[in-house]
């Protein structure tokens, strides 16, 4: 007898426009309420079932910067870095509010499947952000 698994790290559904717009509302909105001032904009890219969620932050860069040494003006240094994600989560969409999650590990540049922290498998966009929020600290 052969039992039927759900594996939340595999397969999916392709996000609705309507629910990816609903997904960049609802975690901007958690994200600004809970951690204003750690980030200066979100980016949400969207792929069939993905929806990948990046922040962006303000460089701080001293004006002693050496410019020739680093080959680059300070100006540019700081917009490289104003437009250079950090990317926080991906998670994948199984219809409803059911996504799971995994984090950007810069060691391997992948992304690495993962729980949420309420210890399941399956959560709702806000708490993959949250989850993933370590890397804005």
């Amino acid at each position: 007898m052969c039992a039927w698994h759900f594996d939340p790290h595999h397969g999916g559904t392709k996000i609705p426009d309507s629910i990816k717009s609903q997904v960049q509302q609802r975690v901007t909105g958690y994200a600004n309420k809970h951690y204003s001032g750690k980030f200066s904009r979100l980016g949400f890219r969207f792929k069939s079932q993905f929806c990948y969620i990046d922040a962006y932050t303000e460089p701080s860069v001293p004006e002693s910067f050496d410019e020739e040494r680093f080959g680059i003006s300070r100006e540019d240094y700081i917009e490289r870095l104003r437009t250079t994600p950090t990317h926080l989560c991906r998670i994948r969409y199984f219809g409803g509010d059911k996504w799971s999650m995994a984090f950007f590990t810069y060691s391997n540049e992948k992304y690495t499947p993962s729980y949420f922290v309420t210890g399941q498998e399956t959560g709702t966009p806000e708490e993959a952000f949250e989850a993933s929020a370590i890397y804005l600290n």
